[in-house]
């Protein structure tokens, strides 16, 4: 893993000042260079802007076209310190998944002032998880359900890979940062300006996290969390996603503790020595846990209400693993050969397990993972003999 940072640290520092124009307006023409493979030479490219997607303390994000190929990306321009090295690209660099947006590759470009933006070429994806949500409010609706098992699953599918493949947590699970395809409803985790390898004994920022979707330890300030912190994200994401509204909407820090203890009840001594051993001894309001049944009202599979209830454990050790999540009973539906989306299509691929993913998975769970009609696949199969 060290081999891997320190070499894409000097491949990052490899990358030419090489592009015409940096603007993120309208029309605005982009002309870099992407490197060529096995030798072969450099191939110019040109974007041109059409107009912007997001914008935060990192950046921008725009969307604009290929003028070779017609291609629609989102290039994500952040202005790169000179002091630091960019966690982010590193990190993309080293991600290949099929629920994680695509890094296509990069270049720098500059302003007259000599500031120097690192753009990140990514594959574009037209929808998120929170515009979808909302739709569905607009008209006081509920999301049908399949959709939140196949959204859920595939967060828990991608955080699966970068928990236990790569080592990284994710630190920024919500709904603004899973993209999703209207028509197939893959879905798609971006935004890992935030992610971070973390490290056994080296210390972490607590404040970290949308404030709807932080884990109660940051909120106790801890730093030495675990990639639990992304569980519990995910757990207020799907209930968010079954309610139709953010399950613990806290307007301060303190106020989102509030809400936290109002659903989960007062910690126990035990939950708050694991969550931050610093607080033990303070004294809380003490408050009973709001039955799960209630929480929700509306009539829910009881699959589903439990899957929430292992996310939202006080105790990081507690909560289910992404892995553990995916073989919920929860998603049995998905399993399902006959299973289709409303409108007939079938669902997106699911159980295109790399041997990466896979490969030190004991037996007894990669036969819960991948449904019978799924295990044709070459890869599943080689790990079997």
């Amino acid at each position: 893993m060290l081999f891997m940072w320190i070499s894409l640290t000097l491949h990052l520092q490899d990358i030419e000042l090489d592009v015409v124009g940096m603007g993120d307006e309208p029309g605005h023409v982009i002309a870099t260079t992407i490197a060529g493979h096995n030798g072969q030479t450099k191939q110019a490219i040109t974007y041109i802007a059409e107009h912007v997607i997001g914008t935060g303390s990192f950046g921008v994000v725009f969307q604009a076209k290929c003028r070779e190929t017609g291609e629609i990306v989102a290039i994500k321009k952040v202005l790169q310190d000179k002091r630091y090295k960019n966690r982010e690209f590193q990190i993309m660099h080293m991600l290949d998944h099929p629920n994680i947006v695509a890094l296509k590759h990069c270049f720098f470009s500059t302003t007259d002032r000599e500031e120097i933006y690192l753009n990140l070429v990514l594959e574009f994806v037209p929808e998120t998880v929170n515009r979808t949500a909302r739709q569905y409010n607009r008209t006081n609706q509920r999301m049908p359900l399949i959709y939140v098992k196949l959204y859920t699953y595939q967060i828990c599918r991608a955080l699966a890979y970068i928990h236990n493949c790569i080592d990284i947590c994710h630190r920024d699970i919500k709904p603004q940062n899973l993209l999703v395809n209207p028509h197939t409803h893959q879905l798609k985790l971006c935004d890992f300006g935030s992610a971070k390898v973390l490290v056994k004994g080296e210390p972490n920022i607590s404040y970290i996290c949308s404030r709807y979707y932080r884990a109660p330890e940051l909120i106790f300030g801890a730093t030495e969390y675990t990639t639990a912190i992304d569980l519990w994200s995910t757990g207020c994401v799907m209930a968010e996603l079954l309610l139709g509204q953010p399950l613990f909407p806290g307007e301060s820090g303190v106020d989102q503790l509030v809400e936290i203890i109002k659903v989960l009840g007062t910690p126990t001594r035990e939950e708050i020595r694991c969550m931050n051993p610093n607080y033990t001894e303070f004294k809380f309001p003490q408050i009973k846990a709001h039955p799960w049944h209630k929480v929700f009202q509306k009539q829910l599979p009881p699959e589903a209400v439990d899957l929430v209830s292992r996310f939202l454990q006080y105790s990081p050790n507690l909560r289910c693993t992404a892995l553990e999540a995916c073989i919920h009973p929860f998603f049995d539906e998905l399993r399902d050969p006959i299973t289709r989306l409303p409108n007939g299509r079938p669902l997106p691929p699911l159980f295109n397990f790399k041997s990466q993913e896979i490969m030190d998975i004991p037996p007894n769970i990669l036969g819960k993972l991948i449904p019978k009609h799924a295990r044709k696949q070459s890869r599943f199969m080689a790990l079997q003999t």
